[in-house]
Order: C-alpha cells, then sequence, then structure tokens
C-alpha cells in the first residue's frame, strides 16, 4: 500500500523490461530461417523421392533392409525387385547388395539379397554382395572402398522413395556419383499416413546428417 501511495504522491512508476527491437527482430528472423530451411528439406526429399531416374551407370546399389534367416522383409523383398528389373533393362551390368548382420543372424542382408537374386533368374555373377554396415552411411562406405579397384564410378541407388536424397547425398560425399531409382512397392509406402511420417523423419535425418555426418540412428533403425 506504501507504494502504491508513493506513487500516486510523487509520479513514480515501477520500470518495464522491453526487450529491444533488434533483438525481437534478430530472433523472429532465426525463426523464419529455420522454418524455411526445414519446410525446404522436407519438400526436397518429397520431390526427390517422385524421381525414377533410370540413366545407366556402372551399378545399381540396393540398400540393405531387414532379413529373417535368409528371407528378405516385405521392405528389403520391394528393393531387390525393382534392382532385379533395372539389370534386366539394361541400367547397369551389375547388382551389388549391401547390408551386414545383427547379432544371431545366420546371414548378412547383403547374402539374403544374392540369395533372393540368384533364386528369380539373376546370374551370380552379376550380383556383388557387400556384407558390411549396420546403417546407410556404413554400408556406402563400404560401396565406396570397393568401387575404386571395381572401377565403379556411377551408381543407381535402390531404396524407398523417401530414402532416396539421404542416400545420394551420402553417396556423393563419399566420392561416388549416384542418383536414384526407388522402389514404389512395400509397407513404407503403403498408405498416405505412413508417407508423411517417413517423409518427416527422412527430413530430419538428413537435417542432421548434413550437420553431423553420421548415421540416423537417433531416428530409428528402420531408417539406417
Amino acid at each position: 500500500m506504501g507504494d502504491r501511495r508513493l506513487s500516486r504522491q510523487s509520479g513514480y512508476r515501477p520500470a518495464r523490461f522491453v526487450l529491444p527491437i533488434a533483438l525481437i527482430r534478430l530472433v523472429l528472423g532465426a525463426v523464419l530461417v529455420g522454418a524455411l530451411i526445414v519446410g525446404g528439406t522436407v519438400f526436397r526429399v518429397w520431390q526427390v523421392a517422385r524421381v525414377d531416374d533410370r540413366a545407366k551407370a556402372d551399378v545399381v546399389v540396393v540398400l540393405g533392409a531387414a532379413q529373417y534367416d535368409g528371407t528378405p522383409s516385405a521392405v528389403l523383398g520391394s528393393r531387390l525387385d525393382h534392382a532385379a528389373r533395372l539389370w534386366r533393362d539394361g541400367v547397369a551390368p551389375v547388382i551389388v547388395t549391401v547390408g551386414g548382420r545383427r547379432v544371431g543372424d545366420n546371414y548378412t542382408e547383403a547374402q539374403a539379397g544374392l540369395n533372393y537374386l540368384t533364386s528369380y533368374g539373376i546370374p551370380a555373377g552379376a550380383v556383388v554382395p557387400i556384407g558390411e554396415g549396420r546403417d546407410t552411411l556404413e554400408s556406402l562406405r563400404a560401396v565406396a572402398r570397393r568401387a575404386g579397384p571395381a572401377g565403379w564410378r556411377t551408381a543407381v541407388i535402390v531404396s524407398d522413395p523417401w530414402h532416396s536424397l539421404r542416400s545420394r547425398t551420402m553417396s556423393d560425399d563419399l566420392g561416388l556419383t549416384a542418383w536414384t531409382s526407388p522402389t514404389r512397392s512395400g509397407p513404407i509406402v503403403a498408405t498416405r499416413t505412413i508417407q508423411a511420417r517417413y517423409i518427416l523423419r527422412e527430413s530430419a535425418a538428413l537435417l542432421d546428417y548434413r550437420l553431423t555426418h553420421a548415421p540416423a540412428g537417433a531416428f530409428g533403425t528402420d531408417l539406417g
């Protein structure tokens, strides 16, 4: 009550903290730039997912996914089927299957891919299994190490649509020129809800990769 009386009698007003206009503009600008970066990344993930580039290359690289005692999961099977069609269309003379094994597995993802392809008529000599890597980055590093001695300079990467931009970016960073021909079948493209979820997750994983150059383990093991 005493403070109020003093204020009325003397004209005193308590000081108010006011943010400088420059600081407000800085914060709003940072928020706007962040929104543009995130929105642009989501758009690019969606845009590249729609591209099916079947230009001829040295190899078709099939990115790994789960396998069960040598039998590819539905996700991996869809990728392998698409790679086989590309090979038959003459896109590349060699299919490279990649992916290591998890604890307790009898087969690597690469071996499961080799067995699947040869069982459907692809000659064994046209398939090169590289059974390394627990995620996309490790697998592509293994492919890049093999590329020089094997004379591979270009690759068509086969994965799910939303994975295309991140895998292509990684491949280019590793010195292997790549473009993408994603599969249009399988569980990851089954519904619009699933598609939207994977677009957002892949966008986050791509932004993280560009900052850290690390794999996307924090965003789910199914992203890689």
